[in-house]
């Protein structure tokens, strides 16, 4: 039987307490064969062991995370993902639909995107299409999502180094089901605890261990897939906290497995910790100094872009430029970075080694400005970060660009002229370190500084968030029975 498989999907992770918000040219679009190089797995839109299946991709929309999604420009994209999906009902029927997403979008005004538009899908395909869908390990699943989608899946570390394996699973899931005919049952357990990514990390405990038992579940009789989603600590709504599904087709068995994990994540809640040592300002930099390894990080992590943060506050390049030793210019640092772009142009106009004046920060509201004064010492064009300009300040190299931009790699850095191993401090708006930096670094604490994506989440102000949630309440004992999705 030949069976057609629609694809289409919005990702991004928002954080409701940034003020960016995120508008239509942060969204890299690919429609229909632009979207080849997302799932390699597939050639010329078939599984090479199914070549009686096709795939028909519609739109897939991602952006990098940010602030809350603008109502008008997910209308936008929704309207032609709808679109285009009514066009490829129109040319035969759809036995599966294949949703691309993230988990943790959030559109200002709104609430649970990710499960609006799931449910917008379903009116259009009809009950009996089987809907699969993958997902970051930092979305969030509410009863609304598994209501509507017939299987979900998501990543199985963090940092993510399985995003392609993830949508892979996904895919070969909503095949399998389609080819034995299996209508998937799935147990879906909330359970009330909100962590940031920086305490969860799979490279350590406790969630190293609890997520190792996810695929030895799947091998069991009647189990399709195991998931477990950390959820998204910034983003102030009522779905906000960890998830566990397991679909399958043994409806005991799901439902045990389901509990199990859930109980698993509940009693460890204590146990989680940053995954690198992690303080204040002043002792993050008294370590690196006190250190000879090199190069030695400072996640400046309450502003991760990756993360959802704006990319716009100079708090710690304020520190930085008052601590006595880098002022000097005895001690070195770099840090990157900071989305100003009015003074990128300044820097662009006096050129390098020309000395500027200039205000860092808050472009978007997010925290007081920095005067920043220095010499130009590297300009860059046509980065994807728009112009990049590096300024010196004693001993402080301050990287700023015309558009928020991620630096998650060295080779990133040393482009603009920059060594981490030639400093004494190198500070990157991250959380965890993603691979290439991790690799590289000798030394390495986390910063605890303020942002759309503060790590101290007791300072930030939830009203949204179900009640009680670890570790903001003190109690016991919650409610882990599974609902049941499917039958």
């Amino acid at each position: 039987m030949t069976y057609r498989i629609a694809i289409a999907g919005m990702s991004t992770e928002s954080s409701t307490f940034a003020p960016h918000r995120t508008g239509l040219d942060d969204f890299r679009i690919g429609r229909g064969e632009e979207l080849t190089d997302r799932y390699p797995f597939l050639v010329d839109w078939r599984l090479p062991e199914h070549p009686d299946i096709e795939f028909v991709p519609l739109l897939q929309a991602s952006a990098m995370p940010g602030g809350q999604v603008l109502p008008e420009v997910y209308d936008t994209i929704e309207a032609e993902i709808l679109e285009r999906l009514r066009a490829a009902l129109a040319e035969g029927s759809l036995a599966g639909f294949y949703f691309d997403i993230h988990g943790a979008m959030a559109v200002a005004g709104r609430r649970d995107a990710e499960a609006g538009l799931a449910a917008r899908i379903r009116e259009l395909v009809g009950p009996d299409c089987l809907i699969s869908a993958s997902m970051d390990l930092h979305g969030q699943v509410s009863a609304d999502l598994a209501g509507n989608v017939d299987l979900l899946t998501a990543y199985r570390t963090a940092p993510h180094i399985d995003y392609v394996e993830t949508r892979e699973r996904a895919v070969r899931n909503l095949v399998h089901c389609l080819v034995e005919d299996i209508t998937p049952v799935r147990a879906w357990v909330r359970v009330p605890v909100l962590l940031p990514g920086e305490k969860t990390s799979t490279r350590v405990e406790p969630a190293q261990s609890i997520y190792a038992t996810l695929e030895p579940t799947e091998r069991l009789p009647g189990v399709l897939d195991a998931s477990l989603w950390v959820g998204y600590a910034w983003a102030d709504e009522p779905r906000s906290a960890a998830t566990v599904l397991v679909s399958g087709t043994d409806t005991d068995t799901v439902r045990a497995e389901a509990e199990r994990i859930a109980r698993a994540w509940w009693d460890a809640r204590h146990d989680f910790e940053f995954c690198a040592p992690a303080g204040q300002a002043d002792w993050c930099v008294a370590q690196a100094f006190e250190s000879s390894q090199r190069p030695f990080f400072i996640s400046d992590s309450g502003d991760n872009p990756t993360a959802g943060g704006s990319n716009d506050v100079a708090w710690l390049l304020g520190h930085l430029l008052t601590t006595p030793a880098l002022a000097s210019g005895e001690r070195t640092a770099i840090w990157a970075s900071c989305v100003a772009p009015d003074a990128v142009r300044t820097c662009v106009e006096a050129g390098v080694g020309g000395e500027v004046d200039v205000e860092v920060g808050g472009v978007f509201g997010g925290g007081d400005p920095v005067a920043l004064h220095g010499e130009v010492t590297h300009l860059t064009s046509g980065d994807r970060g728009g112009d990049i300009a590096v300024v010196r300040s004693g001993g402080v190299f301050a990287v700023l660009t015309s558009r928020r931009r991620a630096y998650h790699y060295v080779k990133d850095l040393e482009a603009l002229g920059l060594d981490p191993a030639a400093v004494d401090i190198t500070a990157v708006k991250i959380g965890y370190l993603q691979p290439d930096l991790y690799q590289a670094a000798k030394g390495w604490v986390l910063a605890l500084t303020p942002g759309g994506v503060d790590q101290d989440l007791l300072r930030l102000d939830y009203q949204h968030v179900v009640r009680p949630v670890h570790p903001q309440d003190d109690f016991t004992d919650p409610d882990l029975t599974p609902v049941i999705f499917g039958r």
